[in-house]
């Protein structure tokens, strides 16, 4: 593959920036999960909830009925804590083979384990009636689903509990939440705070990024010389920062709790209008892709906040290559199986971690900015079909 150079005409981020005006913002009451939830704790990352929950629910003692469509971080977390990982199939749009839950729950399942999948519901009523049939707990992972509803109920309230992160969504420095449902109590502990240098570097970074995506190539050049002399600093002061965003569970980090600026951030943050947003430039890019590229969903459903908009190409390597050469941060959607679950057992899952590709559609990115990033996707799906058609 030929080498790419930024173009300098665009940058996109994969995830929302922070606005300066947004540190002095008032915070306002929540209005959404988990914000608006009487019984929740809040850590540093979403997968310390996780780790909690089998400890708390005593879920160490027995198996976990889990997708095999995972990110891998959320498996570690669960198999630390002690909890034995058992994997379901998803097929080729996300969706839970409900049978197949059924056929593995066994006399040694604790838990049924949903994740609803970049903002998209899952089927969280089948799965609380299946789990209530068999006197599970059901745990539902929104960690890439904040601020979405399943038409009028917001996910993550029909669960025993639900898991949340806040970063992916909102332009915070760190945050996961484990919400308790029911009315069963469980007392607590409030964990500590982070490493204030560690949240001082992480929002100094969100602000650069917001600079940049204002800024243009003057922004670029900036934060550029800001980020070098930046990281001289953390080396020369050994400042300790905890990186968010990373592949694998560490267990020191298992008792960090969120920054108050993260929620005081967080709280400050007009969700409704966050999801309008991200909805709008959901919609825009489904109308000016879906010719190019079959949608992996040709709608979105009433109350979804679409983390991103998934699409599906031949060759991830190209395709990313491209759009990250015009300046879009486009992701690469969980490629890997966690090593406890048999790839071959989950063929249409293989095939989804060959083909999925982030495109953002966050809050920051303007109508215009949208139109832009549909355009370069859509040359560098041309491309991709160009290559194909030469090498055939």
């Amino acid at each position: 593959m030929e080498t790419m150079k930024h173009s300098g005409r665009l940058f996109v981020p994969s995830l929302p920036t922070l606005w300066p005006h947004m540190l002095l913002s008032r915070p306002k009451p929540g209005s959404l999960p988990p914000f608006s939830s009487p019984n929740v704790r809040y850590f540093y990352f979403a997968r310390n909830a996780i780790w909690l929950t089998v400890k708390m629910l005593g879920l160490d003692s027995g198996e976990v009925l889990m997708p095999s469509y995972h990110h891998g971080v959320e498996v570690e977390a669960l198999v630390d804590a002690g909890a034995t990982p058992r994997f379901y199939r998803v097929g080729s749009r996300w969706d839970v083979d409900l049978d197949d839950v059924a056929r593995r729950i066994g006399p040694k399942t604790r838990a049924l384990y949903l994740t609803h999948y970049a903002g998209f519901p899952g089927p969280v009523a089948e799965m609380r009636k299946l789990a209530d049939q068999h006197g599970l707990i059901l745990i539902e992972d929104c960690a890439l689903s904040l601020l979405s509803s399943d038409g009028a109920v917001p996910l993550g309230t029909t669960g025993d509990v639900g898991i949340f992160c806040l970063y992916k969504t909102l332009p915070v420095p760190n945050g996961g939440a484990l919400v308790v449902n029911g009315p069963r109590q469980y007392s607590l502990p409030e964990p500590p705070a982070p490493p204030s240098t560690s949240t001082f570097s992480h929002t100094v970074s969100a602000l650069l990024q917001n600079l940049e995506l204002r800024g243009g190539v003057a922004g670029r050049a900036l934060r550029s010389a800001v980020r070098a002399v930046g990281h001289g600093t953390v080396k020369a002061a050994s400042i300790e920062r905890v990186a968010t965003g990373t592949q694998h569970f560490d267990r020191r980090h298992v008792d960090l709790g969120m920054s108050p600026l993260t929620k005081r951030i967080a709280l400050s943050q007009d969700l409704e209008s966050i999801v309008e947003q991200r909805r709008r430039n959901y919609f825009f890019l489904l109308g000016r892709l879906r010719d190019v590229s079959p949608p992996l969903f040709n709608q979105l459903p009433p109350g979804a906040c679409p983390l991103f908009y998934p699409m599906v190409v031949q060759d991830k390597a190209e395709v990313l290559a491209r759009l990250r050469a015009q300046g879009i941060d486009a992701i690469d959607f969980w490629k890997r199986f966690h090593p406890a679950c048999d790839a071959s057992e989950f063929p249409e899952v293989a095939q989804l971690r060959r083909s999925i590709v982030e495109i953002p559609c966050h809050q920051d990115l303007s109508p215009e900015v949208m139109a832009d990033v549909a355009h370069a996707v859509r040359e560098a799906l041309k491309s991709d079909r160009r290559t194909k058609k030469r090498a055939g």
